[in-house]
């Protein structure tokens, strides 16, 4: 985030804090409650946010060197995605072009070829058929004609794309916007290192996990044992970028910004910049790196998401996890990330899953976001948009 924005963020921060105020829309919306439950609305999401919407499968550190691949199944499409020998990016889709099976089946790793576990048709990491076992047996066929399918996929700011259609299109400007880039750039995001990731199945609704995100108003009830020591609750900063949309959450440890001159001042230590980028992905920035969360339907329901969970750090950052990592090697399955992983499953998820069900009850037509939470109108409008359906009124408050 450039100098003059983080500056802005933390004042207004500040300011709420010493007016006991917070940002706030101009009033309340109704969300019906069909948004979660609804079948044909979860298929019309499925078909327009993940069939035909680019997609954002992970982070340069994913594919850290030559050679390195990793694999995804979450939109529909199996993926492949590589990193050449040109140390290019690339996609294909994860099928063998003799009888259809997923050729790879690993989650990442590094290769130079894949060789389908059914007949052994082997492919080279830029999606070549390079060799098939015994072509005299077989028939002689045009190799060329074979490879894997591309996909369109882009590399930009530090965030790795592909569409899952093979004649999508990827315009990272129309996508974010040039604030939004700048601020993406900013970061260096490029230069992260994949650390950690972690998987929750939740029966929900995968917008009630994006939810989650969306407010802090719940903190001083739901994490009143766990955050709420470490961020002030219903205290927060909110700005849109098109379709996306940035909230930054207030860290107590902004008291020490007080005294600090402001040209030493640095966001992440008064603030959680958490970003939602449409339609599916929410990006927690901290001090040494940043938390990606990815949220997908499952089974083809609107009733089951899986939340995936990626941890990217600076290399000094990750030094320093390897020290609190020898220093408490004594304790069994220590895990420096399972503070953040425990409280998004335990409390945050499951406080989703039982919204969820009441929801499913059909015993409430509509859920209330309240106007010190406009991140979650903003999130639901810019969905009903995207799906041609009229924006929620707004309930005019005092």
């Amino acid at each position: 985030m450039i100098k003059k924005e983080q500056v802005r963020v933390i004042k207004g921060l500040l300011d709420h804090l010493d007016n006991k105020t917070n940002v706030k829309a101009e009033g309340m919306i109704k969300n019906p409650a069909d948004t979660y439950t609804s079948e044909d609305r979860f298929q019309n999401e499925w078909n327009n946010f993940f069939l035909e919407h680019p997609q954002i499968i992970g982070l340069s550190g994913d594919l850290p060197n030559k050679g390195s691949f990793m694999t995804t199944d979450d939109f529909g499409v199996p993926i492949l995605a590589t990193r050449d020998a040109n140390g290019e990016f690339k996609c294909f889709v994860n099928v063998c072009t003799h009888r259809g099976v997923i050729v790879e089946s690993a989650r990442r790793g590094e290769k130079e070829k894949f060789s389908c576990p059914f007949h052994g048709w082997t492919f080279n990491n830029q999606g070549s058929l390079i060799g098939y076992p015994k072509p005299d047996h077989f028939g002689e066929i045009d190799k060329s004609c074979y490879g894997l399918k591309q996909l369109p996929c882009v590399e930009k700011h530090g965030f790795l794309f592909v569409h899952p259609k093979e004649n999508g299109v990827i315009d990272t400007q129309d996508l974010l916007g040039d604030k939004l880039i700048e601020e993406m750039d900013s970061w260096g995001f490029k230069d992260l290192v994949l650390t950690q990731e972690e998987e929750y199945v939740t029966d929900m609704n995968w917008k009630l996990a994006i939810d989650t995100f969306g407010e802090t108003y719940h903190f001083s009830t739901l994490h009143k044992d766990t955050l709420f020591e470490s961020f002030y609750g219903n205290v927060q900063m909110f700005d849109t970028f098109k379709r996306n949309a940035r909230l930054s959450l207030c860290k107590r440890q902004i008291e020490d910004l007080r005294t600090t001159p402001e040209k030493d001042w640095d966001v992440r230590i008064g603030s959680l910049p958490v970003y939602f980028l449409f339609p599916n992905i929410i990006v927690n920035v901290l001090e040494g790196g940043i938390i990606v969360v990815k949220e997908y339907p499952l089974e083809n329901s609107p009733h089951k998401s899986v939340s995936k969970v990626s941890f990217y750090f600076t290399p000094e950052a990750i030094e320093y996890i390897n020290g609190l990592k020898k220093e408490n090697a004594s304790e069994e399955n220590f895990n420096p990330y399972i503070a953040f992983g425990e409280i998004i499953r335990d409390e945050d998820y499951v406080a989703a899953a039982a919204s969820h069900k009441g929801l499913r009850s059909g015993k409430i037509d509509h859920i209330l976001f309240g106007k010190n939470e406009p991140a979650l109108h903003h999130y639901h409008n810019t969905f009903r948009e995207a799906l041609n359906l009229e924006p929620i009124s707004l309930i005019k408050s005092k």
